[in-house]
């Protein structure tokens, strides 16, 4: 039976699956819910959007007093330039990896599973930070019930692992099934690369650009015929970096590869007659617009813009433009309300 969704449904899907706040979310979810027309035709759409809604509902409500639910929070609004999630299997240096990054204090050790819950974490680059969460090690020994919500709001992943363990390949097969059987696929498209990243039919799986990040690259004899074995019979194709946090090797490509591949755009604001703020830039994507800045700005911001000025690389200094001018990285905007 056809589900003959309306526009207002579509509408409230299409804003979810833009979203990445994980109370905006969780809104846009009971508004789908509210929509959907109820009939045999959506039975099963409705009952994918109740389990979504009581998977986030329980993530954002945190550990209860007395109760059999404990532990920190599994979902985080997203902060900086992006949010980046660490997976990987048991023991591959992904907690020391993110330790050596953030300058958090995530536990490590030399076995595994000594990361429990989620660990957030910002790692610097240039003038900007990215959000690393540290994740527990994934394998089919120790399932993680809330992985999937977690993930939602992320922009992309490092695949941590280390292509000299005999068991690569099988674990980073575990990795991959389980995170397929909570609706999460791990891509090698990443917004550079264009094109729609997903399928659009398709509200509830996630697909999450990946970067394969292979540890103690210092021990590896041949790392790229590593690679090509682990390609070969894993099927994967993700953009890749080798890299030793003993030998320091490779570590500061990890922010430029995420500043690329997300296809960062910094812009600095500044108030007519005074200098331009150097210090905090607000961060968009190629394409966004100063529409999509003033929002950032401030949400009433957009609704009384009048013009902008722009200095910049792709612009002479202090143009006028209007709400759809796409901004470049670098540039200095003064918007007139």
């Amino acid at each position: 039976m056809p589900a003959n969704l309306t526009p207002a449904y579509k509408t409230a899907e299409s804003t979810y699956k833009k979203a990445r706040d994980p109370k905006e979310r969780l809104e846009l979810l009971r508004e789908m819910l509210r929509l959907i027309p109820k009939h045999k035709g959506t039975d099963h759409l409705q009952a994918d959007i109740k389990s979504k809604i009581k998977e986030l509902t329980d993530a954002l409500t945190g550990p209860k007093k007395g109760g059999s639910k404990g532990g920190p929070p599994t979902s985080f609004r997203p902060e900086g330039a992006g949010q980046i999630a660490l997976l990987g299997p048991p023991n591959t240096g992904k907690s020391t990896l993110h330790a050596h990054l953030t300058g958090s204090h995530s536990e490590t050790g030399p076995y595994p599973f000594t990361t429990q819950y989620p660990q957030p974490g910002m790692m610097p680059h240039l003038d900007i930070a990215f959000q690393l969460i540290d994740l527990p090690p994934i394998s089919d020994q120790r399932p993680i019930p809330w992985i999937g919500n977690t993930l939602q709001s992320a922009d992309g992943c490092l695949l941590v692992v280390d292509l000299g363990h005999p068991e690569c390949v099988e674990e980073v097969v575990t990795v991959l099934d389980v995170l397929t059987g909570r609706k999460v696929v791990l891509t090698e498209r990443w917004p550079s690369s264009g094109g729609t990243i997903g399928d659009p039919d398709d509200p509830f799986t996630l697909y999450l650009p990946t970067l394969l990040v292979a540890t103690k690259a210092d021990r590896s004899s041949d790392a790229d015929a590593e690679l090509d074995v682990f390609e070969e019979l894993t099927g994967c194709r993700y953009p890749y970096l080798a890299i030793s946090i003993a030998q320091d090797l490779g570590i500061d490509a990890i922010g430029s590869t995420l500043f690329e591949r997300l296809e960062v755009v910094r812009v600095y604001t500044k108030a007519p007659g005074k200098p331009p703020d150097k210090g905090r830039p607000y961060t968009l994507r190629r394409g966004n617009t100063v529409e999509q800045l003033a929002e950032l700005v401030h949400r009433d911001f957009a609704a009384g813009l009048r013009f902008a000025r722009v200095w910049g690389e792709a612009s002479f200094d202090g143009q006028h433009v209007g709400r759809d001018h796409e901004l470049v990285d670098g540039d200095v905007i003064e918007l007139h309300m």
